[in-house]
C-alpha cells in the first residue's frame, strides 16, 4: 500500500524537474531572442543618430557601440547554447551531490571530534551522580 505511493511522488518529483528545466530553458531562448530584435532595432537606431541626424557625424561612432553590443550578445549566446550544455541540470545535480557529500563528511569528522573529547560513558555517569547544590541564595 505505501510502495504504491513512493515510486508514484518519486516519478512526479521527476516530471516537477524535467517542467521547471524546461520552462527555465524556454524563459533563456525567449530572452535571447528578445536581446536580438533589441539589438537590431538598436543598432538601426544607432546608425541613423550618427548619419541621418548628424551628431557626431565626423566620426562614425555606431561602429564600436554596435561592435560592443555585438560582443555582450554573443556572450548571451554563448551562455544560453554552450554553457548550458556543459553546465546544465547534470552538472548542477553532480555539483549538490559533491557538496552534500563533503558536509556529511564534515559533520561525521565532528561528531568524531566530540565523541572523543565528551565520551558518552563519562557523561551517563555525571548523570547517576548526586549532585550537591550549594546555593545560599539569601537563606542561611
Amino acid at each position: 500500500m505505501f510502495s504504491k505511493k513512493k515510486p508514484k511522488n518519486d516519478i512526479e518529483l521527476e516530471q516537477h524537474e524535467l517542467l521547471e528545466h524546461a520552462q527555465k530553458r524556454v524563459r533563456q531562448k525567449k530572452n535571447l531572442f528578445t536581446h536580438f530584435v533589441i539589438f537590431l532595432i538598436g543598432s538601426v537606431f544607432l546608425v541613423l543618430i550618427n548619419k541621418i541626424l548628424k551628431y557626431g557625424e565626423n566620426y562614425n561612432w555606431f561602429i564600436w557601440a554596435i561592435t560592443v553590443w555585438a560582443f555582450l550578445f554573443v556572450i548571451h549566446l554563448v551562455n544560453v547554447f554552450v554553457t548550458q550544455k556543459f553546465m546544465g541540470t547534470e552538472w548542477e545535480r553532480k555539483q549538490r551531490e559533491k557538496l552534500v557529500a563533503k558536509q556529511k563528511k564534515r559533520i561525521a569528522e565532528i561528531q568524531k571530534e566530540i565523541e572523543t573529547d565528551f565520551p558518552l560513558s563519562q557523561i551517563n555517569k555525571k548523570k547517576n551522580e548526586p549532585t550537591n547544590f550549594n546555593c545560599s541564595c539569601g537563606r542561611e
